[in-house]
């Protein structure tokens, strides 16, 4: 699978208020957030990109007030799994 990247530009970087080995996690928790808010990526998706674990996404979603999206679809798959 090939991967693409973003380019954040050094500065940019540098001015986030964090140390360094925290900030790239930062920025790709924070695109997360705003694709899955703004309906752009699915919560799984959105999570493979923070690189989070589905609790740990769940509780950034809370702490950010971020409303989950859930749909009927959504719905059935979670009923299927949990009679299996």
């Amino acid at each position: 699978m090939a991967m693409s990247s973003i380019e954040v530009p050094p500065e940019v970087l540098d001015a986030i208020a964090a140390p360094p080995d925290e900030r790239e996690p930062i920025v790709r928790q924070e695109l997360a957030v705003s694709l899955y808010r703004e309906g752009y990526l699915s919560f799984g998706k959105a999570r493979e990109l923070a690189g989070l674990s589905k609790a740990d996404f769940h509780r950034l979603l809370g702490d950010r007030n971020v409303e989950r999206h859930y749909t009927e679809d959504d719905l059935a798959i979670d009923v299927d799994y949990a009679r299996e």
